[in-house]
């Protein structure tokens, strides 16, 4: 190789620059180059939020529905019903989730009052001790005060509501984004991507198709996957929180599955929240309890659920999920943590398959269906 950039630099200043500098450089500029590109996705991602946010839900959940979809149509079931059998399923579970929350609050409403006016009392006698020293005559004179400011903030007020108003709508659009995205996705998602692969050049389209398919392939596996992960980490956390009388032990753990389906990072946030719940109602000892159930879970979780269900489905080392889910948190909040590992996942396949491809080989390929095709 060295050789060859002798023959074509005739220049002699070409010929004092270090060839380890010279690699140096080449790989920076295709750096830079790289970087900058997912700058700007990432910029363009941003400012049009309110449509990717849902279209990304929307290809994610999809991704749940279309392998349920498809194996109802393998079993010689019309493809309109199908769907619409998938479709009822994901919102049945959806609601049905939502239902069993809302019950366990009702129910447990006259107790909370209870206990939640036993924590008010105990927190009014620590605020009026050393240090905090906040007698009642304190806390009113707050009161008033804040009573005083909202009375002369009150266009302020009034704006924020407004906002409030508008982001209520924006998420109403994004709902039926969402579910437009997973209608199309399961009833013409392959139309619909050799669609996408004609927008490319000729040449380049085999290959496209096949990285592709395989990165939807990971994407179905890591949804099934986590989805799978985070029942079994609410389900433990919550059984736990029932054991030692944690009150709301059925919303901790719906908290919990919401929670986990943000890779490692979201199952350990949504158990502090089961442990801080604990210390509330049920002192340090049920706390203490609490954090050894939600530290053995996520431990369960990270060095066994994870490696023996994933196998080799999803390649993407523990390291790289934790960074990666920081580094979309930051640049994103909660919707960049929760895409984080789903992107990384699948542009990982993506880059292999179309590598593998250029070489002949047919390294993470996704599967055949019934018909001997590849699943769109």
């Amino acid at each position: 190789m060295s050789s060859r950039w002798r023959e074509r630099s005739s220049d002699p200043a070409d010929d004092a620059v270090p060839h380890g500098m010279r690699i140096g450089a080449a790989f920076t500029w295709r750096l830079l180059v790289i970087a900058a590109a997912l700058a700007g996705i990432g910029f363009l991602a941003h400012l049009l939020s309110e449509i990717v946010i849902p279209f990304l839900i929307g290809i994610i959940v999809a991704a749940l529905l279309v392998p349920l979809s498809d194996l109802l149509q393998r079993h010689r079931w019309p493809k309109w019903l199908a769907i619409l059998v998938a479709l009822l399923i994901g919102i049945a579970v959806v609601v049905g989730l939502l239902l069993l929350v809302t019950e366990r609050v009702v129910t447990a409403l006259p107790t909370l009052e209870k206990q939640i006016g036993a924590l008010g009392n105990s927190l009014n006698s620590l605020l009026a001790t050393h240090p905090f020293g906040l007698t009642p005559e304190k806390i009113n004179g707050y009161i008033s005060d804040l009573i005083l400011w909202l009375q002369h903030n009150a266009s302020r007020v009034a704006l924020r509501a407004a906002n409030a108003g508008k982001r209520l709508v924006g998420v109403l659009e994004g709902i039926f984004i969402i579910i437009f995205v997973i209608l199309f996705a399961m009833i013409d998602g392959a139309q619909i991507w050799a669609w996408t692969t004609r927008l490319f050049p000729r040449r380049a389209r085999a290959r496209i198709d096949f990285a592709g398919r395989a990165g939807w392939h990971t994407l179905k596996e890591f949804a099934r996957i986590q989805i799978f992960v985070a029942a079994l980490d609410a389900v433990a956390i919550g059984f736990g929180a029932w054991m030692i009388g944690v009150p709301l032990a059925t919303p901790i753990a719906a908290v919990v599955f919401f929670g986990a389906l943000v890779p490692i990072i979201g199952s350990i946030v949504a158990g502090a929240a089961a442990v801080i719940i604990a210390l509330l109602f049920n002192g340090w000892t049920n706390a203490l309890i609490m954090f050894g159930i939600v530290l053995l879970v996520n431990q369960i979780e990270g060095n066994v659920l994870h490696p023996l269900i994933t196998g080799g489905a999803v390649k993407v080392h523990p390291l790289g999920i934790v960074l990666g889910v920081m580094a979309g948190a930051a640049i994103g909040g909660i919707a960049g943590a929760f895409f984080a590992v789903p992107i990384i996942a699948t542009a990982n396949t993506m880059i292999h398959a179309a590598a593998s491809h250029a070489s002949g080989t047919t390294v993470g390929a996704p599967p055949a269906n019934g018909n001997g095709k590849a699943s769109p």
